[in-house]
């Protein structure tokens, strides 16, 4: 009751004081154009606090009051999302103005959006944590402004933890599969015969692959491809991970928990029918309205053979469609949201770690998100997109397939993984 008490009071009281705030402290602020214009931007997904957005809309048009922002909901899912915004870039849409652009996508879209280092100040980019500048720093154009950042969490029930005889969040993938287990059967013995033991994102997309690092870099110690072109996709360690994770599917998790994103994995998590959920820090304010969680809270997650756990970076950014016919308006408003201001307002309604550097200090941001550091990004695994490049996404599609081939059975995991190599050697060879 307490936490949701809380996350009321960020809604009710703190969003609209923030937005004061951002206002008296933005009274200079620059439109970048006196004319009447309709800006579109395309944001978060259904299920994904659009309020936030909302408020962040309407403290800038009251600054800007001469331009209309369009709220558009992106796909829930990356994949389709990127395949969308490719789409429209390729035949030159001007129906695009501003884009939410996924940590691992300004090498690929660099060619089709405007510097924004020609719009924020130098003030606005200093304030942002350095990897997240050089992330989006391509060719020496800064393709996209940070918004906020992501990363994987365990969540788990305490309540159930503490009730069953745990005093600790499970610290090595086996100790979590052991845990879900008795917590599952314990359950169900109670009467709980929809509760399941761990859910995750095990569909074939952009989800698997995050999950699925994750896997890997516990186990093995290092990504799949690393930075200078390896690839470590096939070795002993992955191969005992990846069928580790397929014998959660219809054990500890449910069968269906192979075509689950993320919002089908909150769904089985919100309903109360869950001991441990894989998730981003999106879920956590979701999470705290449920009523069906008694207690919960987070945790990393868990160790592999390597000894280490691992976490994928997430995290949107902000960009401008060089086919934009607005530009200028299109680029405030993209500095707007993404300033200490505009970031502070979206991290409160959404418990999503920002990207400015000094909000980890601010006391609210603190109450509101005591898992999130602005160390966090030193320690998370980026997936390989800045060696990629614009292959990231074949590349992304080449893994996640092949471990969903491992989930589901239709391939033993060293032959899927073996295929894996050959499939990303060939890959690379055709450069």
């Amino acid at each position: 009751m307490r936490k949701l008490i809380l996350a009321l009071l960020v809604l009710v009281l703190l969003v609209p004081a923030q937005l004061a705030f951002a206002q008296d402290d933005m009274m200079d602020f620059d439109c970048g154009t006196d004319e009447e214009v309709t800006i579109k931007y395309f944001g978060d997904p259904v299920g994904s606090h659009p309020e936030a957005e909302e408020a962040i809309i309407e403290g800038f048009q009251e600054l800007c009051p001469n331009i209309t922002v369009e709220r558009n909901e992106g796909s829930a899912s990356v994949t389709d999302l990127i395949a969308f915004y490719l789409t429209a870039f390729e035949a030159e849409s001007s129906d695009l103005d501003v884009i939410r652009v996924d940590v691992i996508w300004p090498g690929q879209l660099a060619e089709h959006l405007i510097d924004m280092s020609e719009y924020a100040s130098q003030e606005h980019i200093d304030a942002q944590l350095p990897a997240l500048i050089d992330n989006n720093t391509i060719d020496g154009r800064l393709v996209a402004l940070p918004l906020r950042i992501g990363f994987g969490m365990l969540y788990y029930r305490s309540d159930l933890l503490e009730k069953y005889g745990y005093d600790a969040p499970p610290a090595t993938w086996d100790e979590l599969e052991e845990m879900a287990a008795a917590i599952q059967a314990g359950e169900r013995e109670e009467g709980m015969d929809e509760f399941w033991g761990f859910v995750w994102q095990g569909n074939a997309y952009e989800g698997l692959t995050c999950d699925a690092l994750e896997w890997h870099v516990s186990a093995t110690g290092e990504n799949f491809l690393q930075s200078d072109g390896t690839i470590s996709a096939l070795s002993d360690a992955s191969v005992a991970i990846y069928e580790q994770a397929a014998s959660w599917v219809d054990t500890i998790s449910p069968p269906g928990v192979v075509s689950y994103q993320e919002e089908e994995a909150r769904a089985v998590w919100d309903a109360g029918n869950a001991a441990f959920m894989r998730n981003w820090p999106y879920a956590y304010t979701l999470s705290q309205e449920s009523e069906n969680i008694p207690a919960f809270d987070v945790a990393p997650l868990p160790a592999g053979e390597s000894g280490q756990g691992a976490s994928t970076l997430g995290g949107w950014h902000i960009g401008v469609s060089k086919y934009s016919e607005n530009q200028e308006a299109a680029a405030a408003f993209a500095v707007y949201m993404t300033s200490v201001e505009g970031q502070k307002t979206y991290s409160l309604i959404t418990t999503s770690p920002p990207a400015a550097v000094e909000l980890y200090e601010d006391p609210e941001i603190i109450e509101a998100m005591p898992f999130a550091s602005p160390d966090v990004v030193d320690i998370t695994t980026a997936r390989p997109s800045n060696f990629a490049k614009d292959r990231y996404n074949e590349v992304s599609t080449l893994y996640f397939t092949a471990v969903h081939s491992i989930l589901t059975g239709e391939e033993d995991a060293d032959v899927a993984l073996e295929l894996l190599e050959l499939d990303l050697e060939a890959l690379f060879e055709e450069e």
